[in-house]
């Protein structure tokens, strides 16, 4: 099963374009989507929080705040679509991975405390567009790298990205193409 987080907010989303684009290609192999815009997730606050700790330390990882996670463990392959805002991605993608990291679901600390994956995935795309140039320095996609490997040692991470988008003279259809391209 491939897992489509999707944190594009505009529903006419290059980045959503380029991500449909790529899980096109994986034919009969099942999606589910998990559009952030219509889940609406908040941020962990101190109620939801404690929830969540009391849930952990009872093991009772079939309540509903951990839905996200139990379905982000059992993904085979993982595919984020973000548009490149502020430096990084739209913040529902960083309150979804607020309900993903679980301790006991997600991941596991050894006995000399380094995280240890209970995830299945194997392959993690993170599809991106900017209307200007991202450069060498991609905090967004440098973070979910960081979670992948660290906490969810994911072996495959993949960045697939459009830019310069909005820069007058761009040519939006070749720059699109080229990114379907090495999709």
């Amino acid at each position: 099963m491939i897992l489509y987080v999707n944190s594009c907010v505009r529903p006419d989303s290059r980045t959503n374009e380029l991500a449909l684009h790529l899980l096109k290609k994986a034919g009969d192999e099942t999606v589910q989507e998990v559009n952030l815009q219509k889940e609406k997730i908040l941020p962990m606050d101190w109620q939801s929080l404690s929830h969540r700790d009391k849930c952990i330390s009872s093991s009772l990882f079939d309540d509903e705040i951990f839905t996200y996670a139990r379905q982000f463990a059992q993904a085979d392959e993982i595919v984020i679509s973000a548009p490149y805002w502020d430096l990084l991605f739209p913040s529902s993608l960083r309150a979804y991975f607020e309900r993903v990291c679980v301790s006991g679901l997600t991941f596991s600390y050894t006995e000399e405390g380094k995280p240890k994956s209970l995830c299945r995935a194997k392959k993690l795309t993170y599809v991106t567009t900017a209307g200007g140039f991202i450069g060498e320095r991609h905090l967004g996609f440098e973070y979910i790298k960081a979670l992948s490997q660290q906490f969810f040692e994911i072996p495959e991470i993949k960045l697939v990205k459009a830019e310069g988008l909005d820069i007058a003279g761009a040519d939006l259809g070749a720059i699109m193409d080229a990114a379907k391209a090495s999709c």
